[in-house]
């Protein structure tokens, strides 16, 4: 007799407890940038170090969330994301590269003893313009390979291999001094951003509380997408998609939407990434990096938009902790990881919670 009250309680108290969990999750990180600004030694009192470590977790998150968008719900495993996320901070990095610089050349370009900056920097020196370059990079890069990629009708593991080979080839081209990028080293010794100084404690905070927002209006937007006709469009798709042709649907379109919209959020994501953690170089483009990011979506659980935030967390917690304590065994944990997420949490920690509180 109790068991249905039971049941239909347990099922009403999920998206409370979820949203409860979510908002008291928020509250913090917003009061974080406003503890880092208490006098030294305070005991609530939040170090420079915390606050940029959590904003770097958080710009990860966003790319998981973005990753999940094309994975867990389109069906497309990219390999590549680190691209993405990387071009977006390029394209802030030479905007910050020119502030610093000044009237002159950035310092890596006047060691090379180049004399003049190249035609694809030009403009850089304006903030609007570089927030262009953050959305337009990404974004045309996703457009032009998508397109090509999904004319061809490439998915599965082609798509991914795919992918992996880009990210690998542009690693490689930005390694290279006569690119304009900064080779090897890429791009640091950043100063200021619209005038202000990049590590006074005022400018981390607010670089902060935009990373949060971002965040929350990137899980608002996939959010909103993946419930409208749309969303159903791409579980359809990775489900199903020669029945979906079959109906009459294009899939080429709804998929090639999603992917540009994916690299969007990365490329933000990195834009947001280099002034706090103070370099990027194209180590970031390691095809590494973007199967690491593929476990933060499998550990957390794809196609739930915050399985992928919560793997982003945890992996990126243990990662802090064992490149510290045993940083020579970090790649094999997380290739173990990977493994038992593989074999033993197929629906990530989202579904094992999710069949735990079934009855």
């Amino acid at each position: 007799m109790n068991q249905p009250l039971i049941v239909t309680a347990s099922q009403k108290a999920g998206p409370r407890l979820t949203l409860a969990l979510g908002a008291a999750v928020t509250l913090v990180l917003l009061a974080l940038p406003l503890l880092s600004m208490l006098p030294e030694g305070h005991a609530l009192q939040v170090s420079a170090y915390t606050l940029t470590l959590v904003g770097k977790v958080l710009c990860y998150a966003i790319v998981a969330l973005a990753l999940d968008l094309v994975w867990g719900y389109a069906g497309l495993l990219s390999l590549g994301h680190g691209l993405f996320f990387a071009l977006g901070g390029y394209a802030m990095g030479m905007y910050l590269m020119r502030q610093a610089a000044g009237d002159g050349l950035p310092a890596f370009m006047t060691f090379l003893s180049w004399n003049e900056l190249p035609w694809y920097w030009a403009g850089t020196q304006h903030f609007a313009w570089a927030l262009c370059l953050v959305v337009l990079a990404p974004g045309l890069l996703a457009l032009v390979f998508g397109w090509f990629a999904f004319r061809s009708r490439i998915k599965g593991v082609y798509f991914s291999i795919m992918t992996q080979a880009l990210t690998f080839a542009a690693m490689l081209l930005f390694f290279r001094n006569e690119t304009g990028f900064g080779g090897n080293n890429g791009f640091t010794s950043f100063r200021t951003i619209l005038g202000h100084d990049v590590a006074a404690p005022g400018t981390r905070a607010v670089l902060f509380l935009l990373t949060v927002l971002l965040l929350l209006g990137s899980l608002y937007l996939c959010w909103r997408l993946t419930r409208s006709k749309v969303g159903r469009l791409l579980t359809a798709v990775r489900d199903a998609e020669n029945r979906l042709m079959f109906c009459g649907y294009d899939p080429r379109g709804f998929k090639l939407l999603v992917w540009v919209l994916s690299a969007v959020l990365c490329g933000l994501a990195g834009a947001l990434y280099v002034p706090q953690v103070g370099i990027i170089n194209p180590g970031e483009m390691s095809p590494t990096n973007s199967i690491e990011a593929a476990v933060w979506v499998a550990l957390g659980g794809r196609g739930t938009l915050l399985g992928p935030l919560l793997g982003a967390g945890l992996v990126n917690g243990m990662k802090s902790w064992f490149t510290v304590a045993f940083p020579e065994y970090w790649l094999f944990f997380l290739g173990a990881l990977f493994i038992i997420v593989t074999l033993y949490l197929p629906k990530g920690v989202v579904g094992l919670v999710k069949k735990r509180s079934q009855p």
